[in-house]
């Protein structure tokens, strides 16, 4: 019996190792076939979107932000052209592999849904073509505001248009602040000295920012981009004898040392002073009247003229609307020093005071209303297309007085600052006062109508403050 069960059971070996090789082969082909059906279906529906990413609460704070769509296959070449969003949005395209993004040169609208589309996308193998596209909405506009108190702590707030808010950063004294999407940078006084705070765009993780000694700053900016904290530093104990030296320090970095802004081989006295978006320049205005573009990083400065103030520097165009002593408020090429006059209203409101420009060409704009004794009854507050064409959007009149105007990062919001019956509404006692009560209106520049009227000034829409 011994000798025929071995045979036997080679011959069952065998025959296992067939079926198994047998079932083996069936599976692969039936892989096979499926794989080949799958790139069959594939080739017939053209790519489709594997995954899609954007964040749309950064994309209504800052420039910048992306959606970015996978498709399930690489691409053949994408032409921008190709690319629709709607509402439409000023945008570049950069595509490779699978992937293309989108990026949003300005801000977008707050609580909008947005369309990205990307039309005739073909495979790199070839196959029909087909569109790519993801939708999403952006949150409601949500703001920071200042609000100080007679008898407790001054608050930071963040708010929405519908007056909800929630404090974030409160102490005894503050001065101003300026925000970006993830930080607070707060000045405060202590003793009538300054104090720098940083601290998390939810007021948590507070830290000291540096300051050059023992004085006070004013005209606080940040620049997003560049990561910068900007002021000017007085001292008052006159041990570094600086009136007014405009100051940078790091906004990732905020105790590291503040380094004075140079012209020359001197730090000079300013005035007014911005951040040039989209660059590490800056502009300002020295003590003497001299518009200067500073170059921090120690390329040599420019001197463009004399100017009386700065109302802003246009996002993106590298342009900049000053007001000169004869020729009243002009736009300025900051690259070529070409200057080119503001474009007229239609009809005219009042006596213009004050620009906004939008991302798209049009602009805000103050003006006083004179009475028919000659002085100031009231203030016009306008849209103002590129070519002209002006419509009101907001008119107040005395006693209240309008204090400040700035729209928000995607030109969407215009936020009015007014200090209602401003004869009868006297000056707190900070270091830099305001009148006691104080509403930020704010309008909607599409309709005209009004948003939201907030307690408080100081808006993070603002890139200064309201002095």
């Amino acid at each position: 019996m011994s000798t025929d069960r071995t045979p036997r059971r080679a011959a069952r070996l065998r025959s296992a190792r067939r079926r198994f090789a047998a079932a083996f082969a069936a599976v692969v082909a039936a892989l096979a076939v499926l794989a080949g059906a799958g790139a069959a279906v594939s080739l017939s529906q053209g790519p489709r979107v594997s995954d899609a990413q954007v964040d749309p609460a950064a994309a209504i704070e800052v420039a910048g932000a992306r959606a970015i769509l996978t498709a399930n296959q690489a691409l053949a070449p994408i032409d921008p052209a190709q690319v629709v969003v709607e509402p439409e949005a000023a945008h570049t395209v950069e595509a490779v592999g699978r992937a293309v993004g989108v990026r949003f040169t300005a801000p977008l609208d707050a609580d909008t849904e947005y369309r990205v589309s990307v039309e005739g996308v073909r495979g790199v193998g070839g196959g029909p073509a087909a569109t790519l596209e993801t939708t999403f909405r952006t949150p409601p506009a949500e703001v920071l505001i200042l609000e100080r108190s007679e008898d407790g702590d001054d608050t930071i707030y963040r708010a929405g248009l519908d007056g909800e808010r929630v404090a974030v950063v409160s102490h005894p004294e503050i001065d101003d602040f300026r925000a970006t999407s993830d930080a607070i940078v707060v000045s405060v006084r202590e003793g009538g000295r300054a104090r720098l705070i940083v601290t998390d765009r939810d007021g948590g993780n507070p830290r000291d920012g540096a300051l050059p000694g023992d004085g006070i700053i004013a005209s606080l900016q940040v620049s997003e981009r560049g990561g910068t904290i900007g002021y000017t530093y007085t001292d008052l104990d006159g041990a570094t004898g600086m009136q007014s030296v405009l100051h940078l320090s790091s906004l990732r970095d905020p105790g590291a040392d503040a380094v004075p802004v140079e012209v020359g081989d001197e730090a000079p006295s300013v005035d007014r002073w911005r951040f040039v978006p989209d660059s590490s320049a800056l502009l300002m205005i020295d003590f003497d009247g001299e518009l200067i573009l500073v170059e921090p990083d120690g390329a040599d400065p420019a001197f463009l003229g004399t100017a009386v103030t700065i109302d802003a520097v246009t996002r993106g165009t590298y342009t900049a609307v000053v007001e000169r002593i004869d020729a009243g408020l002009v736009t300025l090429d900051l690259a070529t020093g070409e200057e080119t006059p503001i474009t007229e209203a239609d009809p005219e409101p009042g006596t213009l005071g004050f620009i906004a420009p939008l991302p798209d060409g049009d602009s805000v704009r103050r003006y006083a209303v004179l009475g028919d004794d000659g002085l100031p009854a009231a203030a016009s507050i306008a849209h103002v297309t590129a070519e002209g064409q002006a419509r009101e959007l907001l008119h107040v009149a005395a006693p209240d007085v309008v204090q400040q105007v700035c729209v928000s990062p995607s030109g969407q919001y215009v936020a009015v600052l007014v200090a209602p019956d401003l004869i009868d509404n006297p000056y707190d006692m900070a270091a830099q006062p305001m009148p006691r009560t104080l509403e930020t209106r704010i309008v909607e520049v599409d309709s005209g109508e009004q948003a939201g009227a907030l307690r408080g000034f100081d808006i993070s829409w603002c890139q200064v403050g309201p002095w």
